[in-house]
C-alpha cells in the first residue's frame, strides 16, 4: 500500500500562502451618496399609531449566512409602519421579508427579518418612497440622465460652464450677407455684385433673427476648438408650422439631441389631427442638412420611417407635399422597389419607408452600409410587447435615436406603456418585474372602487412619479389645440333598445348548453362574445360564412337550430340598422352632407351594402379586400365629388381606420364597438381633420343593456388609466371589476345600466349639470375616533354605520371627474312623454323639447330622435361648439 499523501493546493492571493480576502460587494451608487445625517426623530416607529407615518430606510441586505467573509446581496428599502417592518429589494421591486420591528433604526444598525441580515445606510423620506424613485435606479435622481461620480459631475459641469462661455463670446451675429465658399465661377452677369463676408465666420444655414424663425435650443458643451451655431428649421416648412406644431419639433429635436432625460428617444403622442407626420418631417430635414458644431456633419445622413403597411403612401405623398421631389430622395421598399441597396449603399436617397410586415424581411440588409441613423416608428402602439417582431427588428439595428408616434401610447394597460418607453429610451424605467411591482400594481390597485386610504395615497404617489418621469421625453396635446383651427364636433352615445327577434335570439344563446358550457371554458367563452357581438349588430349575421374564423362552425351548427328562421333570414330584426336607415334618409333629403359609415366586420359592411343599394344611395368601400394602390383614389374620389356621386363610404375599421382624410364626409357612423378604445378614436378623428369646412357629427351605435354596452364600459375604464397617465388628468371610472364581469346578461330594465352605475342625479333631459350622487364628508372627529379604535361589545357594534362611514370615507379620496360626466344624458322617454302631453300642458312640453334640442345640438338627428317607432332608449351627447 503506498503511503497516504496529503494534498496540496496552489497558494492564491497574497505570497505568503494565506487565501486572498473576498471583496466587499458595494452597490456602485454609494459613490454619490451624500454624508449620512443622523434624524432626531420625535417618536420611535413602535410608538406610532396604526396607519400613521411610519420610518423608511436604505439598506444593504443578504442572506443569513456563516461564513467568515461575508458580502452583500444588494440594496434594498425598508419600511417600518406601525411596527411591522417589510423589505424590498431595490432592483426587482420584489417583496423579500416581513416581520415586527419594535426599534429605533440608526445609520449603522444591523438587523434581521424574515432570514434577511440587513445593516442600515441612510433615511428615506415618505415623500421619495411612496413616489417610487429608489426603484428606478439614476432615472428618478435627476431628470439630468448620467449617473456620474460627483467628482466626475463636477468636472464636466465647469467643463460645459466654460465651453458655454467661449461659445458664447466667440459666437458673432448673424449677417444675411454671409455666402458659402464657392468652388466654381457662379454663371452671372458682369454686371452682377456679389456680396462679400469673411469664411472664417461661423453662421447658421438660415437667419435666426428672420420674422417667425424656429430656432433650436443650443447644446450646453462644444468640442475644444469647435464653435457652436444655431440651429434654424428651413423657412420653407417653418412658415406652415402652427403653435404647438413649433413647440412639437422643439421638443422632439432635443430628445433625439439628449438634451431633456437619459437617451436619444422620444414619444409624441398627439391625438388625430395634430399634424404628427409634418412635425416628423421638419425634424428630419433639419436633421439631415444642420449640425449645431459648426462646420460638422449633419446630424443623422439615414432615416428609417416603420409604418402600417396602409399608410406607406400616405408618408411618400406628405414628404412631396412639403419637401416636393428636388430637395430629398425618399426610398419606398415595396413590391416595385426591392433593390434596397439603393437606400443603404447608394447617396440618392436619405429616407425609407416600410410597412412593420416588410421590415422584418429586410433587416439583415438594413445593417449593411452605413446604417441607419434614426427610426420613426408611426402607429407605434403596435409595438405592444418586448418580442414583437417588428421591435425586435427595429432594436437589431443599433439605432440609438428611436421615436415612437402614436395617438394612442397607453391602450390596454401600462405593461404595454412600458414597453414603448423601454423602447425609446431602453433602461430609464428599470427592469420590467420591478416596474410592474413598483407602478403598475399600485397605480392599478389604487384605481379600483375599494382601495383603502393607503393604497390611494401610494398610488397617487406613484402616479405623479411616472408622470414626471414620461413628461420628459414625451409630449402630449389633444384635439383642443384644433378648436379654433376645425369646425365644431358634436359626438352622440346612441344606445339602441333591441327588436323582439334579436332579444329572442340574445336569450335563447344563453338559455343554450353552449352558454353554461361557455362558463366553464375560456376559449369557448371568447367565441360565445363573437356570436353575441353578431347578434348586437344583426340575428341574420349568424347565417353569414364569411366570418367563420371569429365564429367556429361547431358552435353555430349547435345555435342555428334554436333560433327561428324568419329572425336569420331578415335583416329588419336589426335595431341599428333601422336606426341607420332613418338617419341616412334624413341626411340625404334634408342636407347637402356626406357620410361614413364604419364596422369591425366585413359581413356587417354587406348588409349596409345591400341597404344603400336598395335605397339606390351612391356609395364607395374600403376593406380588406381593397388593394393598396387603389385606396388613396377611393379617398380622393369621395372627397371630391358630390353627394350624387358618393354619399356614403363604407369604412373597415381594421383596414383604414388610421391615416385617411374623409374630409368629404362630415358625419360618421360607428355601427359597432371594438375591445380597444383607440380603434373607435381613431376612426372617429378620419372626418374632423384639416380641411373640413362643415360641423361634424358623430354617432356611436350600441346595444342598450347588450354586449355592446358592456364593452363601452371596459372602454371608459382603459380611457381612464390612459388619461391619468398620459394626459395627466386626475380621472378615473368608478365601475368596479365586479360590475363588469357580467358580459353575457341582457339587461332589458327601462332604465340604462352605464347611466345608473355613474349614480349621476341629472334629469335626463339634456340638462348640463350633470353630477354623480353627493357624497358623505367625513369630519375630523370622525377620523381621529377611528385613527385610536376603542374597544365594544359585540352587541353594541352597529355595522351598518361602520360600513357607511368605511364607503363615505373610500368615496371621499376618490378623485371627482369622471369622462362621461362631460356628456348630456337624455332618457328619450321624456320626449315619448312629452309628445302625449294634453294640448293645456304645451309650456312644459315646449320646456322639455327645448332642454334636449339643445344639448342633442344636431337637428337631423333630433328629428330621427322625435320618430314615433324610434328605438332610441337613451342617449349621452357631447358637443365642441
Amino acid at each position: 500500500m503506498k503511503p497516504f499523501r496529503p494534498l496540496t493546493l496552489a497558494p492564491s492571493g497574497s505570497g505568503n500562502g494565506e487565501p486572498a480576502h473576498k471583496k466587499r460587494k458595494i452597490s456602485s451608487h454609494l459613490h454619490t451618496r451624500q454624508p449620512l445625517n443622523t434624524l432626531a426623530n420625535a417618536a420611535p416607529a413602535q410608538f406610532l399609531p396604526p396607519g400613521l407615518d411610519g420610518n423608511y430606510y436604505t439598506v444593504l441586505w443578504r442572506k443569513h449566512t456563516t461564513k467568515k467573509n461575508k458580502t452583500w446581496d444588494g440594496d434594498g428599502v425598508l419600511a417600518v409602519v406601525g411596527g411591522y417592518a417589510t423589505l424590498t429589494d431595490s432592483d426587482t421591486g420584489k417583496k423579500l421579508a416581513t416581520g415586527a420591528c419594535h426599534r429605533p433604526l440608526l445609520p449603522g444598525s444591523s438587523l434581521s427579518l424574515g432570514g434577511k441580515e440587513m445593516e442600515v445606510e441612510g433615511a428615506m423620506d415618505k415623500a421619495d418612497y411612496l413616489a417610487g424613485r429608489s426603484f428606478l435606479g439614476a432615472a428618478a435622481a435627476a431628470p439630468v440622465p448620467r449617473a456620474l461620480s460627483a467628482a466626475k459631475a463636477q468636472s464636466r459641469a465647469n467643463k460645459q460652464r466654460e465651453a458655454a462661455h467661449d461659445a458664447d463670446e466667440k459666437v458673432p451675429a448673424y449677417t444675411p450677407s454671409a455666402q458659402r465658399k464657392q468652388q466654381f465661377k457662379a454663371p452671372l452677369l458682369s454686371t452682377t455684385v456679389m456680396p462679400q463676408r469673411n469664411p472664417a465666420i461661423p453662421q447658421a444655414r438660415h437667419d435666426p433673427h428672420a420674422p417667425n424663425a424656429l430656432v433650436m435650443t443650443r447644446p450646453k458643451a462644444c468640442p475644444k476648438g469647435k464653435h457652436v451655431v444655431d440651429v434654424v428649421v428651413d423657412p420653407v416648412l417653418s412658415k406652415h408650422l402652427r403653435d404647438h406644431q413649433r413647440e412639437g419639433v422643439q421638443f422632439l429635436y432635443e430628445c433625439v439631441m439628449g438634451m431633456r432625460c437619459e437617451g436619444e428617444g422620444a414619444i409624441m403622442a398627439d391625438e388625430m389631427g395634430l399634424g404628427k407626420t409634418l412635425q416628423t418631417i421638419a425634424l428630419l430635414w433639419t436633421l439631415m442638412k444642420q449640425n449645431p458644431i459648426h462646420d460638422a456633419a449633419p446630424v443623422i445622413t439615414k432615416a428609417l420611417i416603420v409604418c402600417p403597411a396602409g399608410l406607406v403612401d400616405n408618408w411618400k405623398r406628405e414628404f412631396r407635399k412639403w419637401l416636393g421631389n428636388e430637395r430629398i430622395g425618399v426610398f419606398v421598399l415595396d413590391s416595385k422597389n426591392k433593390k434596397i441597396t439603393n437606400f443603404t449603399m447608394g447617396k440618392a436617397y436619405n429616407v425609407m419607408i416600410v410597412g412593420y410586415e416588410m421590415l422584418r424581411v429586410v433587416q439583415e440588409e438594413l445593417k449593411k452600409g452605413a446604417g441607419v441613423d434614426i427610426v420613426i416608428a408611426d402607429e407605434g402602439h403596435r409595438l405592444k410587447t418586448a418580442n414583437n417582431k417588428a421591435m425586435l427588428a427595429i432594436q437589431s439595428l443599433s439605432t440609438e435615436r428611436r421615436v415612437i408616434l402614436s395617438g394612442t401610447p397607453l391602450q390596454n394597460d401600462l405593461g404595454e406603456f412600458f414597453t414603448a418607453i423601454d423602447f425609446v429610451n431602453p433602461g430609464l424605467l428599470g427592469q420590467r418585474s420591478a416596474f410592474k411591482r413598483a407602478f403598475e400594481a399600485p397605480i392599478m390597485r389604487s384605481r379600483q372602487p375599494d382601495a383603502s386610504g393607503a393604497e390611494l395615497e401610494k398610488g397617487e404617489a406613484r402616479w405623479k412619479e411616472l408622470v414626471s418621469l414620461t413628461s420628459q421625453f414625451m409630449i402630449r396635446r389633444t384635439a383642443e389645440v384644433l378648436s379654433k383651427y376645425l369646425p365644431p364636433k358634436t359626438e352622440h352615445i346612441v344606445f339602441c333598445r333591441p327588436t323582439k327577434g334579436q332579444a329572442e335570439t340574445y336569450r335563447t344563446i344563453l338559455a343554450s348548453p353552449t352558454f353554461r358550457i361557455a362558463l366553464g371554458s375560456t376559449d369557448i367563452a371568447l367565441q360565445l362574445i363573437n356570436v353575441l357581438k353578431k347578434v348586437c349588430n344583426s340575428p341574420s349575421l349568424l347565417k353569414s360564412s364569411k366570418d367563420n374564423d371569429d365564429t367556429p362552425s361547431e358552435m353555430l351548427q349547435t345555435l342555428l337550430p334554436l333560433i327561428p328562421a324568419n329572425i336569420l333570414n331578415s335583416s329588419a330584426s336589426s335595431a341599428k340598422l333601422r336606426l341607420l336607415d332613418s338617419l341616412i334618409h334624413r341626411i340625404y333629403t334634408t342636407t347637402e352632407e356626406k357620410v361614413v359609415i364604419v364596422s369591425n366586420y366585413t359581413t356587417t359592411l354587406d348588409m349596409i351594402e345591400r341597404l344603400l343599394v336598395s335605397l339606390s344611395y351612391t356609395y364607395l368601400r374600403l376593406d380588406g379586400s381593397t388593394p393598396a394602390s387603389k385606396r388613396q383614389g377611393l379617398v380622393e374620389k369621395f372627397n371630391k365629388t358630390p353627394k350624387t356621386t358618393s354619399f356614403a363610404f363604407l369604412l373597415s375599421a381594421k383596414s383604414g381606420g388610421v391615416g385617411l382624410n374623409l374630409i368629404g364626409a362630415s358625419r360618421i357612423v360607428l355601427f359597432d364597438i371594438d375591445w380597444n378604445p383607440a380603434t373607435d378614436l381613431q376612426a372617429m378623428a378620419r372626418i374632423h381633420r384639416d380641411g373640413q369646412k362643415l360641423p361634424c357629427k358623430v354617432y356611436r351605435f350600441l346595444i342598450q343593456g347588450g354586449l355592446d354596452e358592456k364593452i363601452y364600459q371596459r372602454q371608459i375604464m382603459k380611457m381612464g388609466l390612459a388619461n391619468a397617465v398620459v394626459d395627466n388628468k386626475a380621472s378615473a371610472s368608478s365601475f368596479s371589476q365586479q360590475e363588469l364581469r357580467d358580459l353575457f346578461r341582457l339587461d332589458e330594465r327601462e332604465g340604462c345600466q352605464t347611466h345608473d352605475i355613474l349614480g349621476c342625479t341629472c334629469d335626463c333631459r339634456g340638462s348640463p349639470e350633470a353630477k354623480p350622487e353627493p357624497e358623505q364628508a367625513v369630519s375630523e372627529e370622525e377620523e381621529e375616533d377611528d385613527a385610536y379604535p376603542v374597544l365594544q361589545k359585540a352587541s353594541q357594534v352597529d355595522i351598518e354605520a361602520q360600513e357607511a362611514k368605511i364607503e363615505a370615507r373610500r368615496a371621499a379620496k376618490l378623485p371627482k371627474l369622471r369622462m362621461l360626466m362631460e356628456y348630456r344624458h337624455v332618457d328619450t322617454k321624456m320626449l315619448k312623454r312629452t309628445a302625449n302631453k294634453k294640448k293645456g300642458d304645451v309650456q312644459e312640453e315646449d320646456g322639455v323639447m327645448d332642454d334636449v334640442a339643445v344639448a342633442v345640438d344636431d337637428d337631423v338627428f333630433f328629428d330621427v330622435l322625435r320618430e314615433p317607432e324610434c328605438n332610441v332608449g337613451f342617449l349621452m351627447t357631447k358637443s365642441t361648439s
